[in-house]
């Protein structure tokens, strides 16, 4: 494993080195491996890294994805890692993501108001902040070429047969906490899926050589 030199919140590098990559079956490793193979691909290469992460509405699983991706480029000091998220259509980054987030260390600020509220997401001390807010995927805040565009949900996989400038198109669903609003399992879900996001991309970054 590399040796990491992080800058993160003590609270989310604590919860990183709680997490079980053992608890990944064999069948989800293979269904990984395409994005540690890019990563490494641009890592070897000395390019930047660029990674999209796209589902229908850009208001739940892509933030998710997006935001641990960034901080796992971080924790095994991967550099030039630049990570997005994108959906079909534009919608809202939904208020449980911003706040299972910030319950796990997270520091989270509303910087605009609205139907589609803006974020500003720290993971470290130092790094500049993730700004979240929901966008379709080729909106001109996001990557318009030698990206890979991961797909985190089966709908978007299949509305989205071809992704204009994407160097690789990769799918990796995850199961939608979204069927748990309104319930009284809704928050220990979001954290379930955060934490299942977490472990896989923790994974990924651990298997790229620097």
């Amino acid at each position: 494993m590399i040796t990491t030199q992080s800058t993160l919140f003590l609270e989310i590098e604590k919860l990183i080195k709680e997490l079980n990559p053992q608890t990944i079956s064999d069948e989800r490793k293979a269904v990984l491996q395409p994005l540690t193979d890019f990563i490494q691909k641009k890592v070897s290469a000395q390019q930047e890294i660029r990674i999209n992460f796209i589902c229908t509405h850009n208001s739940r699983r892509s933030h998710l994805s997006q935001v641990w991706a960034q901080t796992m480029a971080n924790y095994f000091t991967i550099k030039n890692v630049f990570c997005y998220s994108g959906g079909t259509e534009a919608t809202a980054l939904f208020p449980m993501v911003s706040e299972t987030l910030q319950n796990l260390g997270f520091k989270v600020k509303t910087i605009s108001e609205g139907t589609n509220p803006i974020y500003t997401i720290k993971y470290s001390k130092n790094e500049h902040p993730i700004i979240g807010f929901s966008k379709k995927l080729d909106d001109d805040f996001n990557p318009k070429l030698e990206f890979a565009a991961i797909m985190t949900c089966s709908q978007a996989d299949r509305g989205c047969p071809f992704i204009a400038g994407a160097e690789k198109r990769i799918p990796i669903p995850f199961e939608d906490p979204k069927v748990f609003d309104n319930t009284p399992q809704q928050a220990e879900k979001y954290t379930e899926r955060s934490l299942q996001i977490a472990t896989e991309l923790f994974y990924v970054f651990s298997q790229v050589n620097s």
